[in-house]
């Protein structure tokens, strides 16, 4: 297979899968998304392979959604949606429900290595993993997105607040609210991911096939597959709010979403504050 934005290799009966756009901080193009399903599909043919890693190339695990880089004008221009709701809909489910939910549920151990930006489908990605381990700069951002797992990863109160608010997690944050299982030097990260990796793919794959399954019916027998698709259309709904005359936030230049714009101008406002709180207390400790 043809592959231009997933790398994979295997060692050690380890898959390591790297989404590959880095200058686009591994933005999630329709491309990038369909060679991710047929790469995780080769893994799983593979019986040479016990587990799954995967990671992203360059400085960010992934920025989001490829909202409109030129690859993906040209990809769309070539293979153009429906138009329409039906389009957009078909193409939403598609790409970031059905194949995350298959994600999830691939019948061998997955781990996620996170380090910078982790915006939007780039938290959905990870999520769908068994395992995160995250870099010490990872920076964790959720939203209302097509896969809404968030209400599964952190308590639904810790949810409403971030979400309501809209700001970023960092790697201690997220470990504190069990979105990650460890926090590593980001220089670490990679060795830290294949270590683990590899002392599970020592266990035997049907055992760890049936544990992934045993935990994974935990989630499915509260509804899990029912939530996410009936998130869905909220999310629908609410990327059609954005277009309203109404809508509260205003829409940045270029393609970056506002809500995404309001955590970056919370993330400033927030290390502003730290710095003025730094100041005052080197400015009390010389008073002492």
């Amino acid at each position: 297979m043809n592959r231009e934005f997933v790398d994979y290799q295997v060692v050690d009966q380890v898959a390591r899968v790297t989404l590959n756009r880095p200058d686009f901080r591994n933005a999630q193009s329709r491309r990038l998304l369909e060679e991710l399903d047929q790469v995780l599909a080769e893994a799983v043919a593979d019986r040479e392979v016990h587990v799954i890693a995967l990671f992203g190339a360059g400085d960010h695990f992934s920025a989001g959604h490829d909202l409109g880089t030129a690859q993906e004008r040209k990809d769309r221009d070539q293979r153009p949606l429906q138009q329409g709701l039906r389009g957009r809909f078909e193409h939403s489910r598609e790409n970031f429900v059905d194949r995350t939910l298959r994600w999830r549920n691939l019948p061998k151990p997955t781990i996620a290595g996170v380090h910078g930006y982790c915006i939007y489908a780039g938290w959905m990605i990870a999520s769908a993993m068994d395992i995160i381990y995250a870099a010490d700069n990872a920076m964790f951002l959720g939203a209302n997105f097509q896969y809404f797992s968030i209400p599964w990863d952190l308590h639904p109160r810790k949810a409403k607040e971030l979400l309501y608010e809209s700001r970023f997690i960092d790697a201690w944050e997220a470990h504190k609210l069990e979105l990650v299982n460890r926090v590593y030097p980001a220089a670490e990260l990679d060795a830290a991911v294949m270590a683990y990796a590899q002392r599970v793919a020592r266990n035997d794959p049907f055992q760890l096939r049936m544990i992934k399954q045993a935990v994974n019916q935990v989630q499915d027998g509260q509804g899990f597959a029912a939530h996410i698709t009936s998130a869905h259309t909220m999310h629908m709904l609410s990327s059609e709010g954005e277009k309203d005359p109404d809508y509260a936030l205003k829409v940045p230049e270029g393609a970056r979403r506002p809500m995404v714009q309001r955590a970056f101008e919370n993330y400033e406002l927030n290390r502003q504050a730290r710095e003025g709180d730094a100041d005052t207390n080197d400015a009390a400790t010389d008073n002492e």
